[in-house]
């Protein structure tokens, strides 16, 4: 397919390396950013703009990957009729690019991604359209550059997945800023636990998160959990959440 790349993040640079990967051919490259725009541009193979007049209107598909904020100005001014035009995001609806073509949807990476990251294998990836015929290209196109899943999922369906996916991905990566700084108040190391996260994380390949579920507070160790808290006293934001996680582990 041509393809118009609408923005110059980490998801128009993952996607449009993806899919250069694949064969298709990204024709443009827009960004209001004029050097991200360029810089990227280069490296795809496309050439760039920063004008929305200036933003061609004979590809096939139009893919607007910026900020969930951002989405609405450039629909606002997009119209491609006749062509499939698409966001990337997982909580604004699908009918905000009603008026940019009557062929619109989305195509949805449910992944953490950034472009400063060489190779991103596992990007499972899920569609919508507003028709057979929309759905239809972006289960095709999808399929050419994911070795992942690739699924519907409405605009219901993708808001309750972005929920778990902040969960298991935002959350986490909190507690883990909270066990650096702790360790480094501490004089410990927090490369140390690297083979800990990894572990974890890979057992989830064979067990669930329950069956998975380790430590303390599963056992109702109260001598350690008590030990625990009285180190945490000089450092209440993670005391708090220790209490708190706590709390919710034995919970019935």
């Amino acid at each position: 397919m041509n393809i118009v790349m609408i923005g110059s993040g980490n998801v128009a640079a993952v996607l449009g390396r993806k899919l250069k990967a694949a064969g298709h051919t990204i024709v443009q490259l827009y960004s209001r950013n004029a050097s991200a725009a360029s810089e990227l541009a280069y490296e795809l193979d496309s050439e760039s703009t920063n004008y929305k007049s200036m933003i061609q209107k004979n590809a096939d598909l139009y893919i607007i990957a910026v900020d969930d904020r951002s989405i609405d100005d450039v629909a606002d001014d997009l119209r491609v009729p006749g062509k499939i035009v698409v966001h990337t995001a997982a909580s604004v609806p699908m009918d905000i690019l009603k008026n940019v073509s009557e062929h619109y949807g989305v195509l949805y990476p449910l992944q953490s991604l950034s472009k400063d990251i060489g190779t991103i294998t596992e990007i499972p990836l899920f569609v919508d359209g507003i028709d057979a015929y929309t759905k239809s290209r972006l289960q095709s196109l999808a399929a050419s550059i994911s070795r992942e899943q690739v699924g519907v999922a409405g605009d219901d369906h993708r808001a309750k997945l972005h929920v778990a996916a902040v969960v298991v991905n935002n959350f986490t990566n909190h507690l883990y800023q909270l066990a650096a700084e702790y360790c480094n108040k501490e004089g410990l190391d927090f490369k140390l636990l690297q083979p800990l996260i990894e572990e974890t994380a890979m057992r989830l390949r064979q067990h669930s998160p329950s069956e998975a579920l380790t430590g303390p507070a599963v056992r109702h160790d109260k001598e350690t959990i008590e030990k625990h808290l009285e180190i945490l006293n000089t450092h209440p934001k993670l005391r708090n959440i220790y209490l708190l996680m706590t709390e919710s582990i034995q919970q019935p």
